[in-house]
């Protein structure tokens, strides 16, 4: 039986196999999009032709030090795939993303995608969104009142996202909230009253966004979940 990174690993480098010579491909963040970069970058090396736009300075910093040229985003009209994670998928292909914190840009890169393909391990597949934690991006500026504004959407408990003891920062100088719903009975209307809150960036329930979910399996099989 594989491990849980070793389930990432055969998810990730599936994933790989599906960009094509001349993709423009955006790269996600995250433990298991780890594995597809260095996946995408072997080929690379073995001569694919890709241009590629990335959700995170991790996920640049990576790519770039395996060899693989990054472009904007603002200089790509469309990107054929984008390869990302999820903290939490389910088999309706809704996913809460943002456990690494950069829910923002891999919105702003899923948005730009013709297909969207998740990787993730067995463990993060749940019948009901909610139990990981929604991370909900929010300004700094004022942030205990967009906290009161979210508590009163029936969050039984939000934590301000903490880095050795002091407030995480986005790429984009912004904190995050992680908030405790346990179970999401509407994810669409959900997502609809967090934007809705001044203060409120973006939050982290990825809603038919997604084209296909590759799942890596203890078995060492592949599963996928499709539209």
């Amino acid at each position: 039986m594989l491990s849980q990174e070793e389930m990432k690993r055969a998810a990730g480098e599936y994933a790989a196999q599906l960009i094509k010579p001349g993709f423009v491909t955006g790269i996600g963040t995250g433990s298991t999009v780890y594995y597809f970069i260095h996946a995408l970058a072997g080929r690379v090396k073995e001569g694919l032709d890709i241009k590629a736009t990335v959700t995170s300075k991790q996920s640049a910093t990576l790519a770039q030090e395996l060899g693989i040229i990054i472009t904007d985003l603002n200089n790509i009209d469309n990107i054929d795939i984008t390869v990302d994670g999820a903290d939490e998928v389910d088999n309706k292909l809704q996913l809460i993303k943002g456990g690494g914190g950069a829910l923002l840009q891999e919105k702003m890169v899923a948005a730009a995608s013709h297909r969207l393909v998740i990787i993730a391990d067995d463990k993060k597949v749940v019948n009901r969104l909610g139990k990981f934690p929604l991370p909900v991006e929010v300004i700094p500026y004022g942030w205990k009142q967009t906290r009161k504004h979210i508590a009163g959407l029936n969050c039984t408990k939000i934590v301000l996202r903490e880095k050795e003891s002091i407030p995480f920062i986005t790429d984009h100088g912004h904190y995050i909230l992680d908030c405790h719903f346990e179970e999401i009975e509407d994810p669409r209307q959900l997502s609809i009253q967090l934007n809705s809150i001044p203060g409120v960036v973006e939050n982290g329930l990825f809603i038919n966004m997604a084209s296909e979910i590759i799942i890596g399996k203890p078995d060492g099989s592949i599963h996928t979940i499709s539209k």
